[in-house]
């Protein structure tokens, strides 16, 4: 059997012009808990430049924003980067951007956070590794790299080990291994670059 290809931008504006919260972010008691986890785990590190691939409606996002002094969040659906423009608007740290990852990802002065919430299991391997190959060069050295993805079954091209695994591949030598957290319903990874 082929392997699947990354779900297209198209998907996810799909799922944002049918519903404005599709998968439950501003209501669903799993979300709620696994992004209080998500922000204990950072452990209360400051982070000077933050990057959040895939924000989403922002849900996630203002609560990242108060851990870092500049966070860009980015999404490839127009419709849900709107949403979380509108959540965040009084948040002068936070910077949005309409970005399909990995194909075409932010450049400029490394970050010393990004976080990949229910993100990296959408692409194919061949986005995996171009993920890979980015945080190579854009992850600071002492940078953490914040993975959470759901554990259940998908039809997604990888599951939430598989793509864990995938990005673990930019790191070099291997990453510190901060929090390594598996709940009845997801995987919570904070690695380190060393």
């Amino acid at each position: 059997m082929a392997a699947k290809p990354s779900l297209p931008a198209d998907y996810f504006e799909r799922m944002y012009a049918e519903t404005p919260d599709p998968w439950g972010f501003e209501t669903s008691a799993y979300e709620a808990e696994k992004y209080d986890h998500t922000i204990a785990a950072l452990g209360g590190r400051r982070y000077v430049r933050a990057l959040e691939i895939g924000c989403a409606n922002g849900v996630l996002t203002r609560r990242l924003a108060a851990q870092a002094d500049s966070l860009l969040a980015i999404d490839a659906s127009a419709t849900a980067l709107g949403r979380a423009r509108q959540r965040c608007a009084d948040v002068p740290s936070v910077k949005t951007e309409l970005v399909t990852f990995p194909h075409h990802p932010p450049t400029g002065a490394k970050y010393d956070l990004v976080v990949m919430s229910e993100v990296a299991y959408y692409w194919d391997d061949d986005d995996l590794a171009r993920a890979a190959e980015w945080l190579r060069g854009q992850l600071a050295d002492g940078g953490d790299l914040l993975l959470v993805h759901w554990t259940g079954e998908t039809d997604y091209p990888q599951t939430a080990d598989e793509a864990a695994e995938g990005l673990r591949l930019g790191f070099e030598p291997g990453p510190e291994i901060v929090v390594s957290d598996r709940t009845a319903d997801y995987r919570l990874d904070l690695w380190r670059r060393r």
